[in-house]
């Protein structure tokens, strides 16, 4: 079964158009890493799957849920970890988990809460404001709330990007966790031997135009674009 699924979809900004007719589709359960240098336009697809842009065209499903009209629906199946943090600074870590997924309609316990806390390594900051939090520990945040809303369909942009390289192998085990239970996830990224532990398929976004690869074609490339 198809988790994502976008037909030539097309995105502009004023005058500037970042995505023309780009369609592709990943599978439930797989890891898919999208490549693509700077400006390609990797941010705005996932942006678009996670409903938060509206293509000028073309259209795209998530979990068999039309993109545009059923948009309520489609964000309670995703979740989305990009480059800000969307945290409130005057908030705790742990009451930043509860507010973020309290508005899903959830009550973590203060366990479930801990495990997740302790897993991406910042258990003993749950009390810490997070303004105090460097952007690593943010991330390591945002990633926890990923572990106790479990979403069918997780969205990781630049998902390494500030992660040190325990944190980096933490980010693999938990999506090597969600994949294997079933969860997709597209992500774009930049470093290519640490994706290759946990892709199953990769893209190159170039110019509106998604160049597909196995992960060992991707390894061995001596440039991707």
């Amino acid at each position: 079964m198809n988790a994502i699924r976008g037909i030539a979809l097309s995105k502009s900004f004023q005058h500037y158009q970042v995505l023309k007719e780009v369609s592709i589709e990943v599978m439930q359960g797989e890891c898919y890493a999208l490549f693509g240098p700077n400006g390609a336009g990797k941010t705005t697809l996932l942006r678009i799957f996670a409903t938060l842009h509206r293509p000028n065209s073309g259209t795209f499903e998530i979990m068999g849920m039309d993109g545009k009209r059923e948009r309520t629906k489609v964000r309670e199946a995703i979740f989305m970890i990009g480059h800000g943090s969307y945290l409130y600074d005057d908030l705790s870590v742990k009451e930043n988990i509860q507010f973020a997924i309290g508005i899903r309609g959830w009550n973590p316990s203060d366990a479930e809460i801990k495990k997740a806390l302790d897993q991406v390594g910042i258990g003993r900051f749950a009390r810490l404001r997070s303004r105090y939090l460097s952007a690593g520990m943010k991330k390591r945040l945002s990633i926890a709330k990923a572990l106790l809303i479990r979403p069918k369909v997780l969205f990781l942009d630049e998902g390494y990007a500030s992660l040190d390289e325990k944190g980096v192998g933490m980010m693999n085990e938990c999506i090597r966790e969600f994949t294997e239970a079933g969860a997709t996830v597209l992500m774009t990224t930049h470093n290519r031997a640490v994706t290759a532990e946990v892709a199953h398929r990769v893209g190159v976004l170039t110019r509106s135009v998604l160049t597909e690869m196995t992960v060992n074609e991707m390894v061995e490339a001596d440039a991707l674009f």
